[in-house]
């Protein structure tokens, strides 16, 4: 499973398709009024998905992710949104604080983790 994160519009969604091979039918887009199609290899926006399951349960810290159905040959693609003004919205920074954890915790899970930043790829796990 590998894990490309990175601002909006850096790159995430090329580098993937490059370097996996991915086809228009391998990925799924995610929201958060319907979640995320898991049975695509790749899912990209997937903090929409985090909203989503967030709002399912917003007493929680963090998403379980063993309750993801990921395949094991999985790239998953988030915008990074923990950079930049802390949000005035209570729900919004907890929102937030939950991508962040949750997205620790799938990282921990991966095989590799990238961020992308100007186009330039770099393997931080």
């Amino acid at each position: 499973m590998d894990l490309i994160i990175g601002g909006f519009y850096q790159g995430k969604l090329e580098y993937a398709k490059e370097k996996h091979g991915l086809l228009p039918d391998d990925i799924s887009f995610a929201d958060e009024k319907s979640g995320a199609d898991f049975s695509r290899r790749c899912i990209c926006d997937f903090e929409k998905y985090l909203l989503y399951a967030f709002r399912q349960d917003a007493s929680r810290e963090r998403a379980d992710i063993c309750a993801f159905p990921l395949r094991d040959d999985a790239v998953i693609i988030a915008n990074d949104i923990s950079c930049g003004v802390v949000p005035m919205d209570p729900e919004t920074r907890a929102w937030r604080e939950y991508c962040g954890r949750t997205l620790s915790d799938l990282a921990g899970k991966c095989d590799s983790v990238t961020r992308v930043f100007c186009g330039i790829p770099m393997r931080i796990k």
